[in-house]
């Protein structure tokens, strides 16, 4: 049995709008599709904007930061009590698993540097993504291929890595799509985009968002059970299958 922490990077009104909407926080979102991938897990989640400690951390296995719809940069002064839970758990020696958002702001604990990205949004899909020398061999991207693409939805991005973490992927967006930093004490892997993310949610979002085509953000939908929406849409149906978008979560949650 492994037990799993999940720092829900997104602040009480945003989740309340989630639950309106979609009917689970985004935490909740992200304990679900650790879910599906064993079913061995015990799952807290907690969320520092909301003012709540993190638990005592001695019991847990690992810890995951969630993507977040917060306006601001994780650079910003009011993402301090993310990056405070977050420089917690590093040091406690803690695996740390971050998505968008989440690897955002380690690159801001760790020393680097985000930005949002001069090529603007990247919504619904991240394409073309290019596994990078070390991202070959590194544990997190085992099963990948060149040209995947994933769930994805950013404004940020990280500009500078820190010293010493390794960049696992990149595409033309950008450049930074995956990097892992294991030094120090700290094992930290992270993805710009949303493998927790289903075809039907994300498509579902951009959709009511306006932020695609409606065609697109439809294909988007079905891609996973429809070939020929994955090709409207110039990704692998294979890609798209649920396994698949899972990979990187499969992939850490063996690693622990």
């Amino acid at each position: 049995m492994l037990k799993i922490l999940i720092v829900d990077s997104d602040p009480g009104d945003a989740n309340t709008r989630n639950q309106a909407e979609v009917g689970h926080t985004t935490g909740e979102g992200y304990a679900d599709a650790l879910k599906a991938c064993r079913s061995d897990l015990t799952i807290d989640i907690v969320s520092p904007y909301d003012g709540e400690d993190l638990p005592d951390l001695a019991g847990f296995d690992g810890v995951v930061f969630t993507g977040s719809g917060v306006a601001w940069c994780t650079d910003a002064p009011e993402a301090k009590p993310l990056a405070a839970a977050m420089q917690r758990c590093f040091a406690a020696g803690l695996p740390t698993l971050g998505s968008c958002n989440g690897m955002q702001l380690a690159a801001t604990v760790l020393g680097g540097r985000n930005h949002a990205s001069p090529n603007g949004r990247e919504d619904g899909l991240a394409r073309d993504i290019q596994l990078t020398a070390p991202g070959r061999r590194h544990p997190l991207l085992a099963g990948r291929q060149d040209g995947y693409a994933v769930p994805c939805v950013h404004r940020d991005e990280v500009a500078q890595l820190p010293d010493g973490a390794v960049l696992l992927a990149t595409n033309a967006h950008s450049d930074v799509q995956a990097f892992a930093y294991e030094q120090d004490g700290i094992r930290f892997w992270g993805v710009q985009y949303h493998p927790e993310y289903t075809l039907p949610f994300i498509g579902g979002r951009v959709r009511a968002w306006d932020r695609l085509p409606d065609q697109q953000a439809r294909d988007i939908e079905i891609a996973d059970t429809d070939p020929e929406a994955a090709k409207r849409l110039r990704v692998r149906y294979e890609d798209m299958q649920s396994d698949m978008r899972l990979t990187e979560l499969r992939n850490w949650l063996a690693s622990l």
